[in-house]
């Protein structure tokens, strides 16, 4: 089964496919955020779709205090939307994941600007990797 990962932002919109039978995770150039959410949903589920991806997993920010804020407000407002366009969403707490991503590619010796153009994918690679993990049987 495949699952589409998506780590969402105003500007770009990181994203990710599992291959849940081999457990493997592979980032994918980002796509560049419309600037409105019903448009992005669109996009998101036709690329779900394009990949044969049977859900799609979004990171969810959650606020330090555990609870769910304005942006996870906004974020589960765009799941309603990948829904509307006949695609199941599932949401996993996204902390720490772009601090891991760009860390992960700094290791990889990767300089800032290549970084900057890898840390969305890798972002949503490392959400599907939390979902995966969390839902493991």
């Amino acid at each position: 089964m495949r699952l589409l990962g998506v780590d969402f932002g105003f500007k770009r919109i990181g994203i990710a496919v599992a291959e849940t039978e081999v457990g493997i995770v592979t980032p994918r150039p980002p796509m560049t955020a419309s600037g409105t959410l019903k448009i992005d949903a669109v996009e998101i589920a036709k690329m779900a779709k394009r990949e044969e991806a049977v859900a799609v997993v979004m990171g969810l920010p959650i606020e330090e205090s555990g609870e769910e804020g304005r942006m996870a407000r906004i974020f589960r407002t765009l799941g309603d939307h990948i829904v509307g366009n006949g695609v199941p969403v599932y949401f996993v707490d996204e902390s720490m994941t772009s601090v891991q991503a760009d860390s992960l590619l700094r290791e990889d010796g990767l300089k800032a600007s290549q970084r900057r153009k890898l840390k969305d994918g890798e972002a949503a690679a490392l959400i599907l990797e939390r979902y995966l993990s969390e839902h493991a049987t």
